[in-house]
């Protein structure tokens, strides 16, 4: 896999960027990578969040955290290649790139930044539909991306087939984990705080985890860093 420019520098010590993209809103960008960072932080790396979103909502998920980490930024498409640089000088390991609906100038920019895409889909048809356009922003930064069906029923494994073949004639890949619509998601970040913190044990973290260590294995990271931080504490 490609290096991205984040981490060109000799010495330079970011040594993943995923970015998170869709061009449709409520697709579950923010979820994913808010939790997906926890995940990085709770395996022992030093973890930061990217926030191009105008409407800032993993800047005010981060405010309510206080100073527990995952470090989140707000900053501009324009800007972004700097802000990396200031993440990984300052100590960062991993950056999640959360990227605003609607704006394809800001997902080309951060995808093209990543060694990874991950693009949140829902099973349905709207979503579907609309992640064609995702599809050929992505394809034209030549990054390696991945679809992660999200929000589908907690209960339900089947009706995935279908979704699953409209994606990949689209050129993509389909990650293998999926993501449900668990309450604990929702609770957890109304308090900026992530579902394997409030429930370390339970669906929502399972996911979460496996999520993170398939992640791993894409980009030959370690799953585990060192020691990681238990889950619900916080330092």
């Amino acid at each position: 896999m490609r290096k991205s420019d984040a981490r060109t520098a000799e010495g330079a010590k970011l040594v993943f960027v995923c970015a998170c993209v869709s061009q449709k809103g409520g697709a579950g960008k923010t979820t994913l990578v808010l939790h997906l960072a926890v995940a990085a932080h709770l395996a022992g790396y030093e973890a930061v969040i990217i926030d191009l979103d105008p409407q800032g909502t993993v800047e005010a998920w981060g405010g309510w955290r206080k100073d527990a980490p995952p470090v989140v930024i707000s900053a501009k498409s324009g800007n972004l290649s700097k802000t990396l640089e200031r993440a990984r000088d300052a100590g960062a390991d991993v950056a999640f790139i959360d990227t605003p609906p609607l704006a394809q100038a800001d997902a080309s920019v951060a995808a093209r930044a990543a060694d990874l895409v991950l693009i949140p889909c829902r099973p349905r048809a709207f979503d579907l539909h609309a992640i064609r356009l995702t599809a050929s922003l992505v394809e034209m930064t030549k990054k390696a991306a991945f679809a992660v069906f999200n929000g589908g029923h907690p209960s339900t494994t089947s009706g995935y087939d279908e979704p699953a073949e409209i994606i990949t004639a689209l050129g993509l890949k389909v990650a293998p984990i999926r993501i449900a619509d668990r309450g604990p998601y929702h609770q957890a970040t109304m308090t900026g705080q992530a579902a394997q913190e409030i429930e370390p044990d339970g669906r929502a973290a399972r996911e979460i985890k496996e999520m993170w260590e398939w992640l791993c294995e894409q980009t030959d990271m370690p799953a585990q860093k060192h020691t990681a931080t238990k889950a619900g504490k916080r330092k």
